[in-house]
C-alpha cells in the first residue's frame, strides 16, 4: 500500500473479529519496525509488551474500562516509557556513536566529535533526565532561563517537561507501530481510557514505568468503524508563515 493508502486505512477500531486471528509474529515485526521511530536523544526510553496470552488479555479488559475494543481484541499491545534507564541507554549511544564516528567521519575530525559526544552523552544527558522530587527540574529551568536572556535556550527543562518529552518520543514509536500493521492489513485502536495502575499490575511492570498508550489489535468487523472520518477544515490547522 502508498503511504496514503496506509494513513486511509489506519482507523480506530472499536470492534475486532473474533473468527480473524493475526499473527503474533508479524505483529511482533511491527513492532521491530517501530523501532525506526525517531527519539529525542536517540535514547529510545520505551519498552513494547505484546500481550498473547488470553489469561492476560481478559486481565486487561476491565483495566481499559470494559470497552468493546479491549473486549474482542486478538492481542494487545502496551507501550511504556522507561526514564529511569537513562543512564544504561545513554553509555549504549555513546558506546556506538564512538564507533561510527570512527567509521565514518574524517579522520582529522574524529576526536573532537567523539569528545563531544562524550560530553553530551556522559555529561548533559544525566544532568537533564535526573530526577530529584522535582529539585533538580527547578535548578535547570532556572539556569535555562538565566541562559536565555544571553541567547537561544530550550526552556522546557523541569523533570515535568522532560517526562513530557519521553513520552512524545515514545508516542512516535507507537504511532509508527499502528502504521506498520495497518500496512500488514491489520487494525489497531490507540486507548487513552485505561486505569494504568491495573494495567502495569497485570503486566508486572516495575515501579518505574509509565503507560503511554494500550493500543488493541486484530481486524475489524464492518460496525468496528462507526461511520465517516471527522477531520477539522485543513485552514483551521494549516498555517503558513
Amino acid at each position: 500500500m502508498s503511504l496514503q493508502e496506509i494513513l486511509n486505512h489506519r482507523r480506530a477500531v472499536r470492534h475486532f473479529d473474533p473468527a480473524k486471528p493475526i499473527d503474533e509474529t508479524t505483529v511482533k515485526k511491527c513492532i521491530e519496525l517501530a523501532s525506526l521511530a525517531p527519539t529525542s536523544s536517540n535514547l529510545q526510553l520505551w519498552e513494547a509488551y505484546h500481550v498473547t496470552d488470553k489469561q492476560v488479555l481478559e486481565q486487561l479488559v476491565p483495566a481499559c474500562l470494559d470497552q468493546k475494543t479491549a473486549r474482542s481484541a486478538q492481542q494487545i499491545v502496551v507501550f511504556v516509557t522507561r526514564q529511569d534507564r537513562y543512564k544504561q541507554h545513554a553509555k549504549a549511544v555513546l558506546d556506538f556513536e564512538e564507533g561510527n564516528v570512527r567509521r565514518n567521519s574524517p579522520a582529522e575530525r574524529q576526536d573532537k566529535r567523539i569528545k563531544d559526544k562524550a560530553m553530551y552523552y556522559g555529561k548533559l544527558i544525566p544532568f537533564t533526565y535526573s530526577r530529584c522530587l522535582g529539585l533538580w527540574g527547578l535548578v535547570r529551568k532556572g539556569l535555562a532561563q538565566c541562559i536565555g536572556l544571553f541567547r537561544p535556550m530550550t526552556r522546557q527543562m523541569s523533570e515535568s517537561d522532560v517526562r513530557v518529552s519521553v513520552h512524545k518520543s515514545c508516542a512516535l514509536v507507537a504511532q509508527t507501530f499502528m502504521l506498520a500493521m495497518s500496512e500488514a492489513g491489520y487494525d489497531t485502536c490507540p486507548l487513552e481510557g485505561f486505569d494504568s495502575w491495573r494495567v502495569k499490575k497485570a503486566l508486572k511492570l516495575s515501579y518505574n514505568t509509565e503507560i503511554n498508550m494500550v493500543i488493541t489489535c486484530g481486524i475489524r468487523v464492518p460496525s468496528g468503524v462507526w461511520g465517516e472520518r471527522f477531520r477539522l477544515p485543513l485552514e483551521e490547522t494549516y498555517h503558513k508563515v
